[in-house]
């Protein structure tokens, strides 16, 4: 048996050292182990053999990516894994691509389960205040599923670049100190502050945004785990807040219509009196422009829709995101991509290091179009009239954005942007410049991912969804 001791539990620049050893000097998954530290060898364990000098092969980058992302699974035979991926890979250099394969398909489950895990640290870590000798610093505790402590700890500091924290878990601690990003010891909860006096005004805030007839149990245990619950503190309010959600639902019910707004009925008379049919009229800000779009009457999409929803972020953007259109929670909420899509596609924004709020996201139609079935209302894809008549609307933003890049997630948004039919399967991914200088780069929309069935095309498909955003970091 030959072994290759590796420095920690996520070294990976060792196990590809050793693994590649292993594999140029013909050693078989079978007669190769890996082992973490110091560790007393065994009957028939040897060192790493020596590969003949010429011997050598490629290595595909989606192993690579692959291996990085399974090397932080918890499970103990990971390194093994992988390296039966690579001994098979050196005569089946596609190997990744079969996403049948039962070890290929094991492999993505374990990436899947580690970005899962890497996306619930940055949902569910907790900052709390505490005073140190230097001053105010931002402590939390978090036990992360895998081992994603550094992984996902940029994603903070690019999100409190002013705050000065510290993230400690059992096997890690990530900190920050405004200028350097360190990693060092594992902690204990005792290490962390249990409260501050913050925490009571965000759970008045979390009971008062907490809506019972929407309440699925099964859904939120699902996205909240009942294994980070000990870490938030709202979580203290879950309880008393399901048990009381019947009765909530009832008195909603029961209450009579509340009266209209007198004042923004008001306003969007003036606005539609001012601007609606006024083709000379042209928005001088992006507050203007969304108070406008209130008064449209360019397609009949109006008629239906809760609101209109402009774009939201930056102002002077140098990327702009566009959308096809609102969907359910956005024509409810007035903002772009706050639902299910947005999730995904907020977490392929982090993956490929792009932070949404120096982009401006928006959609190729202002009004949600859907038709009602029972007491949903299920999307429709907007006609070319219905996409041409808002282009108005999608022009006015990017004059007053001026973006260096724009991203187009789907077929609609990339027709709004272009003014023609795009075909994704050939042009995805592709770098189109315009007139105005602005490169063009189209991709899927994130709710493709959502309605994939297949758990390992899943994931293939977000990685490709990553890799697009990436090129569009690369032109920022």
């Amino acid at each position: 048996m030959r072994v290759a001791t590796l420095a920690s539990e996520t070294d990976f620049d060792g196990w590809r050292a050793a693994a590649r050893t292993f594999r140029l000097a013909g050693i078989a998954p079978g007669e190769a182990a890996f082992r973490v530290g110091r560790s007393v060898p065994g009957l028939f364990d040897h060192g790493l053999p020596v590969p003949p000098v010429d011997a050598s092969f490629h290595t595909p980058r989606g192993f690579i990516d692959l291996a990085q992302s399974v090397v932080l699974h918890r499970s103990e035979d990971r390194f093994d894994l992988l390296y039966r991926l690579l001994w098979r890979l050196r005569v089946e250099p596609d190997l990744i691509r079969v996403v049948t394969d039962p070890d290929v398909a094991d492999a993505m489950e374990r990436a899947k389960n580690v970005s899962r895990a890497s996306h619930k640290m940055k949902a569910f870590v907790r900052f709390r205040r505490i005073e140190a000798v230097d001053g105010e610093r931002w402590v939390a505790w978090f036990e992360p599923a895998h081992r994603v402590l550094e992984r996902t700890s940029p994603f903070f500091k690019r999100r409190f670049p002013t705050m000065r924290w510290s993230i400690l878990t059992p096997e890690g601690s990530a900190i920050w100190d405004g200028e350097a990003l360190a990693f060092g010891p594992p902690a204990t909860r005792d290490m962390a502050p249990s409260e501050d006096e913050f925490e009571e005004f965000w759970k008045t805030y979390y009971a008062s945004t907490f809506n019972p007839a929407r309440l699925k149990l099964k859904t939120m245990q699902g996205e909240m785990p009942k294994r980070y619950w000990n870490n938030l503190p709202e979580a203290a309010l879950i309880r008393e807040l399901t048990a009381q959600s019947s009765a909530r639902t009832e008195t909603m019910v029961a209450a009579p219509a509340s009266e209209p707004n007198l004042r923004l009925a008001k306003t969007l008379s003036r606005i539609n009196r001012d601007h609606a049919f006024d083709e000379g009229f042209i928005p001088s800000s992006l507050e203007e422009l969304g108070q406008a779009v209130q008064a449209c009457r360019r397609c009949p999409l109006w008629r239906d829709a809760t609101q209109g929803v402009c774009g939201s972020g930056a102002r002077k953007a140098r990327l702009m995101i566009v959308g096809e259109q609102p969907g359910d929670q956005e024509d409810l909420v007035g903002k772009p991509f706050v639902g299910p899509a947005g999730q995904v596609l907020d977490e392929a924004l982090s993956a490929a290091g792009i932070d949404r709020e120096d982009a401006f996201v928006t959609n190729a139609v202002k009004h949600f179009k859907h038709e009602p079935r029972g007491k949903r209302r299920i999307h429709k894809t907007p006609l070319v009239s219905e996409i041409s008549a808002c282009r108005w609307w999608l022009d006015a933003e990017r004059r007053l954005t001026m973006p260096k890049v724009i991203l187009t997630l789907g077929a609609t948004a990339a027709l709004g942007v272009l003014n023609r039919k795009v075909a994704l399967t050939q042009e995805r991914g592709e770098i189109l410049t315009q007139l105005d200088g602005a490169h063009v780069v189209a991709t899927v929309h994130p709710a493709y991912l959502l309605r994939l069935r297949d758990e390992a095309a899943r994931i293939v498909e977000r990685r490709r969804f990553v890799e697009d955003l990436k090129r569009v970091r690369a032109l920022l």
